[in-house]
């Protein structure tokens, strides 16, 4: 049986369940509509997250779709689109900005993974969480 896995949509809504409360790492890509770099990123950051599925999780979050996705942007200091954070139980540990090509996104992605993978195991974690003012 073949599984697809696809990137995790997430926004102001799910952003606790699938970022902060994540049992995996996860990367999240901050991208919006009209960023001509994201849409040449959509296929490699598809890929991404089916070769490395079992080792963290790619989330996407459109920061130009509501109020609040532009705060959470924000919040995380995203100056420009496309940029890649990946978090450990919604702590920002890296990114990467900007466009890369396959080679060179998928190289970084796996030294992130590498120096990352006992994130879990070595912090205690406060509780952290994101408040939007309406």
């Amino acid at each position: 049986m073949i599984i697809l896995t696809i990137p995790v949509k997430v926004d102001s809504s799910n952003w606790e369940l699938e970022v902060n409360k994540s049992e995996k790492p996860v990367l999240v890509e901050f991208w919006h509509q009209l960023c001509v770099w994201c849409k040449k990123l959509d296929p490699l950051i598809d890929e991404a997250a089916r070769i490395f599925a079992d080792k963290l999780k790619i989330a996407k979050i459109d920061i130009l779709s509501s109020r609040e996705n532009t705060q959470i942007a924000e919040f995380f200091g995203v100056m420009g689109t496309p940029t890649l954070i990946l978090f450990c139980r919604g702590r920002p540990m890296e990114s990467i900005v900007g466009y890369h090509p396959k080679e060179t996104l998928f190289v970084e992605i796996q030294r992130m993974i590498d120096s990352y993978k006992e994130c879990f195991g070595q912090h205690t974690p406060l509780e952290k969480r994101l408040t939007f003012y309406g």
